[in-house]
């Protein structure tokens, strides 16, 4: 089973309104007896300049160690949490965008089944952050469980 977790659409951001996906993946593995793999990706934001054919990087390398060391913090203190639920668990930091990372690692893990948590943005913020979610459903190959993390 692969949990996704991606910074740009924060599925699994540490807050306990992204984090109600746990309680569903943390069910399923025990029953099934499931190995959870967990996956962020690190992705490098682009800026446009002045001329438009040519995206300039906005983070530094530095940005994108920092950023890659938080992520793996918090992923290590999420999968804590399941080991100490009886829970198999192991992580990955993949680099690039969400969608083909997360496709990428069910693949080669050959997983049974992609969970992750979807904002449920609709109109400009779907236009302007894209919907990790949307993008998985499209090309999916397995199953796929998306929770809808609520507001508040």
């Amino acid at each position: 089973m692969l949990l996704a977790e991606t910074p740009n659409s924060r599925p699994l951001d540490g807050s306990k309104r992204a984090e109600a996906i746990l309680s569903h993946v943390e069910e399923m593995a025990r029953k099934m007896g499931s190995r959870i793999i967990l996956i962020t990706c690190v992705e490098q934001k682009l800026v446009y300049t002045g001329d438009m054919e040519i995206p300039a990087m906005a983070q530094s390398d530095e940005d994108m160690a920092q950023q890659t060391k938080t992520a793996k913090s918090y992923l290590k203190e999420v999968q804590t949490k399941l080991e100490q639920q009886g829970i198999q668990v192991s992580t990955t930091i993949m680099q690039g965008p969400p969608v083909e990372a997360i496709l990428a690692v069910a693949a080669q893990e050959n997983v049974d089944m992609i969970a992750i948590a979807s904002h449920g943005r609709s109109g400009l913020g779907r236009v302007f952050y894209g919907s990790v979610a949307a993008g998985i459903l499209q090309r999916v190959d397995r199953p796929l469980l998306i929770i809808r993390a609520n507001e508040g």
